[in-house]
């Protein structure tokens, strides 16, 4: 089949794009200008890309057109799809329907933690010799790449709420249909698309009314939206997870990279390994609990967790020079930038904290409420305001004092936390996005640095 994919440059729809060939397919694609790591990643697979609109990108053969979530009506190739009569879908029901059927599905949900969790559960299947396919919204350091097709009869897929199509507005993960379903925590967020927290809440009611009676749905425990959702109907075995469970893997912080693992009251196990903080400790019990679920011996996946490496942009170290470590975070809501800094708070280290507020819900205001209190626990705050910003940032941020520097341009504020980073700190970099190259020239600016 000759498929063409619309919005190729996202991960979810490279990742598509990867799936698809690695079925058989002819694949190419359109998008605007493509950028690493995804370009790289298409590049590499051979994966041709016509930069733009034009209806000229779209081969003349086409038998099938993906079409992503980022287009809408008004788009010159969308009005020729629709205008010719072409056979289009969108890219989960492309997953749904070309990849999933006859699989384990495993999907991993929740407002914080699905890249990680997910990354660890396709690692933990890997290194038990499961050879699952995946599918997630990030790099783990474990895989080459953020997907794959497999060969074992396990799929893992990051499982987003966000709107599916313009002609589809059911979350992506409706599709999937899990037969595991870990279900992380869940906030309000993406206030582009949801108007409160209860409509999201009622998107992930639709996703757990589609797991079998035969599956496994794992919730975090002490999660008052999650206990909504299951409240409107649940015809799945619920088990809990996390600090506070008391029908499934609980865990104790020992150190900010060691914990142990206890069930039913019993020490299980203890694990050292690179990731820190409790949130991460009930990440991997998430993980655990659902390859148990999928048929790994808890012991076999215990053993496995501890050669796990992590994530990238998942407070990954990304220099360390002068004495100054520079982290790159993905942080984008006021609860992961507290647990990110909470992660990193027993270090005894000053933390200087570097933010873009680029995702829409932090943009247009819906995380002012929460966002000087996740941001407390930095020593120092280095904030960019973009003329998008439509909140006043000296006054929702005013609680830090003399702690906050407030810049509009990315370049000005580089420069400002390098006039202040000095040995003995850790700079994290928190941003969904690019962050206008800073991250690559603040660690090119710190190799310069001479060692203290």
């Amino acid at each position: 089949m000759r498929i063409h994919i619309l919005g190729i440059g996202g991960t979810f729809m490279a990742g598509a794009a990867l799936l698809a060939r690695a079925c058989g397919h002819k694949v190419s694609g359109s998008d605007g200008p493509l950028y690493p790591p995804m370009s790289d990643v298409l590049a590499a697979a051979a994966v041709p890309v016509h930069e733009g609109w034009d209806v000229g990108g779209l081969p003349g053969d086409c038998d099938l057109v993906v079409i992503g979530n980022a287009l809408s009506r008004g788009n010159p190739v969308v009005e020729h799809v629709l205008d010719r009569g072409m056979a289009y879908v969108s890219g989960p029901q492309f997953i749904a329907e070309q990849i999933l059927p006859g699989r384990h599905v495993i999907a991993v949900a929740g407002t914080h933690g699905k890249t990680t969790t997910a990354s660890l559960v396709a690692w933990l299947l890997e290194a038990t010799g499961r050879a699952p396919g995946f599918l997630i919204g990030g790099l783990p350091e474990n895989f080459d790449l953020p997907v794959r097709l497999g060969s074992g009869r396990h799929f893992v897929i990051e499982a987003d709420e966000y709107d599916t199509a313009f002609f589809d507005k059911r979350a992506k993960f409706v599709h999937y249909r899990p037969r595991t379903l870990v279900l992380n925590n869940l906030e309000f967020d993406h206030a582009d698309i949801y108007p409160d927290l209860a409509a999201i809440e009622r998107q992930f009611h639709h996703l757990v009314r589609t797991v079998p009676a035969s599956g496994r749905i794992l919730v975090k425990a002490g999660e008052p939206a999650l206990e909504r959702v299951l409240e409107m109907g649940c015809w799945t075995p619920v088990e809990r997870f996390g600090i506070g469970s008391e029908d499934g893997l609980n865990g104790r912080l020992l150190a900010p990279d060691r914990f142990e693992v206890v069930e039913a009251g019993e020490r299980v196990a203890e694990i050292a390994w690179p990731l820190r903080g409790a949130h991460n400790m009930e990440n991997a019990l998430a993980a655990l609990a659902a390859v148990r679920a999928a048929g790994v011996p808890l012991d076999e996946a215990v053993e496995a967790l501890k050669g796990f490496r992590g994530v990238r942009r998942r407070l990954t170290l990304r220099a360390e020079a002068g004495g100054v470590r520079l982290y790159d975070d993905f942080a984008h809501h006021p609860t992961a930038i507290a647990r990110t800094l909470a992660g990193v708070a027993e270090t005894g280290r000053r933390r200087l904290v570097v933010l873009e507020p680029r995702s829409r819900s932090m943009r247009s205001g819906a995380h002012v409420a929460g966002l000087a209190d996740a941001l407390s626990g930095a020593d120092r705050v280095f904030v960019l305001c973009r003329d998008d910003l439509e909140w006043d940032a000296a006054a929702v941020l005013a609680p830090l004092g003399g702690r906050l520097v407030l810049e509009s341009d990315a370049g000005r504020l580089g420069e400002r936390v390098l006039a202040e980073a000095v040995a003995g700190d850790d700079v994290i970099i928190m941003s969904n996005g690019g962050f206008d190259g800073v991250p690559t020239r603040l660690a090119e600016a710190l190799a310069r640095r001479p060692a203290p």
